[in-house]
């Protein structure tokens, strides 16, 4: 059945992913404001998050104090948030024509869960194929930080005073795991993502992430 004329064309789905301390909810706003300006319908979401049980999901995954999680455990809690998100939140919104900013996507779960926690990219990728239904972004913009630079960042914005969550504590070993495995999934599917270093200045990675959608519009 063709689609009627009178529905509302498709939203892009847009994904920023990277280190912790990369800046990646500036650029998302940032995006959301230049969307805006060209009279796009814009929201911005986060993962884990953008549902009430997601944000709970969240909070119970990356607060201290909830005791040991073991990885596959922590795997399927940041799947099981994703399901919530995607059926409630992204897909309706992409639906009626609403681009959607997103900070984080899957492709943290490969990274982190994946690579971080050693549980392999393909176990990852197939229990989160289940929880999308197969919902890929249309652009996944990586902002790329070494582990030391980004944890600099962090305690920068905090006043001098790390305040890590349970994946910011871990040590910087494991984050520089998460930083190659990012970049291989990039060199996977040049066509999908963009790749900027994270270091350059605010108003040049926003002019580059300018450029990359406005080729998809």
């Amino acid at each position: 059945m063709s689609r009627d004329s009178s529905s509302p064309t498709r939203g892009l789905f847009i994904v920023f992913e990277g280190g912790d301390g990369a800046g990646k909810s500036t650029q998302v706003a940032l995006a959301k404001q230049w969307l805006e300006s060209r009279g796009a319908k814009v929201a911005t979401t986060r993962e884990p998050g953008g549902t009430q049980i997601s944000e709970e999901l969240r909070s119970l995954v990356l607060d201290h104090g909830h005791g040991e999680i073991d990885a596959r455990t922590e795997a399927l809690i940041y799947s099981a948030a994703r399901a919530a998100h995607v059926q409630q939140v992204i897909s309706p919104a992409l639906e009626a024509g609403t681009h959607i900013i997103c900070d984080r996507f899957v492709d943290s779960s490969l990274a982190y869960q994946g690579m971080g926690r050693e549980l392999g990219i393909d176990a990852v990728a197939s229990i989160n194929d289940f929880a999308t239904g197969g919902l890929k972004p249309d652009a996944t913009i990586i902002l790329d930080i070494s582990a030391a630079q980004g944890r600099a960042r962090r305690i920068a914005a905090s006043g001098g005073v790390e305040q890590s969550d349970r994946l910011e504590s871990e040590p910087d070993d494991f984050h520089e795991r998460i930083r190659n495995a990012f970049l291989d999934l990039a060199a996977r599917d040049p066509r999908r993502y963009l790749v900027l270093d994270a270091t350059a200045s605010v108003e040049q990675l926003h002019q580059s992430v300018v450029q990359h959608l406005a080729g998809l519009l």
